[in-house]
């Protein structure tokens, strides 16, 4: 008979675990903790290891859009100048000690004085004044665009009327197929010129604005695209407002 040798000892059922292994475990767990948290305090400390993406805390709270808003004068506050309840709570409290003819004057007054911070929001953003303005408007290049772009007549200022026809057109083309198809050729026309002349103007409002501002860096399609649109608007519809007239350039 062959006899294969067995180490009863060794061999130990899945549910039976010896304290031995069960420290080594411990003993392994606590190893790696403890170097993991080294590495860490390690890299938070040396800063070699950060991401690239990582930017240090500018020590601050960013303000939330509300505060901004309130503060440029954009939106009213709520609160009021003595602070204290905001919004729902602060109206229910009001309206609580005063009459139904008192609240109705109020609210009265409250959307009169809205409507007057509007409107002063709105004139001070049509003279261009530069807190009021919105971000594509900003800067000392875009202005110098708008008044580059107001000061002369270009073709893409009628882009707006050239539209209209062509709905109009459109109508037409129902009772007069002849008539539509030569207005139609004379529109391709014409917006093929509108895109030439784009080009053009953009990329003169980029040379005008280098040779003004040599060292900016605002200057580019961005500008160039800014210049476009702006010469597409009607004159009155403009925003902010033309500050200059239009006079004659070679």
């Amino acid at each position: 008979m062959t006899y294969w040798p067995c180490n009863l000892g060794i061999v130990k059922l899945p549910w039976q675990k010896s304290d031995e292994t069960t420290q080594s475990e411990s003993h392994v767990a606590d190893v790696t903790d403890t170097s993991l948290g080294e590495n860490v305090t390690d890299s938070v400390h040396s800063g070699e290891s950060r991401p690239k993406s990582y930017t240090p805390p500018k020590g601050r709270p960013t303000p939330r859009r509300r505060d901004v808003e309130i503060e440029r004068g954009v939106m009213r506050d709520p609160a009021g100048p003595s602070g204290g309840l905001l919004g729902n709570a602060k109206n229910k409290e009001l309206k609580k000690s005063m009459s139904k003819e008192e609240w109705k004057e109020h609210k009265r007054r409250e959307r009169a004085k809205s409507r007057e911070q509007s409107q002063a929001v709105n004139a001070a953003m049509d003279r261009g004044e530069e807190k009021y303005l919105l971000p594509r408007d900003k800067g000392v290049e875009r202005r110098f665009v708008r008044d580059w772009i107001d000061s002369r007549r270009f073709l893409n200022n009628y882009v707006m009327p050239v539209a209209l026809g062509l709905l109009v057109i459109l109508f037409i083309g129902t009772w007069l197929p002849t008539v539509a198809n030569v207005m139609s050729l004379f529109a391709m026309i014409l917006m093929f010129a509108f895109f030439m002349e784009g080009v053009w103007l953009a990329r003169r409002a980029n040379r005008a604005t280098r040779a003004k501002f040599p060292n900016t860096s605002a200057a580019g399609f961005g500008l160039g695209f800014y210049a476009y649109s702006r010469a597409t608007q009607p004159r009155k519809w403009r925003s902010p407002k033309p500050q200059v007239e239009i006079t004659k350039h070679s």
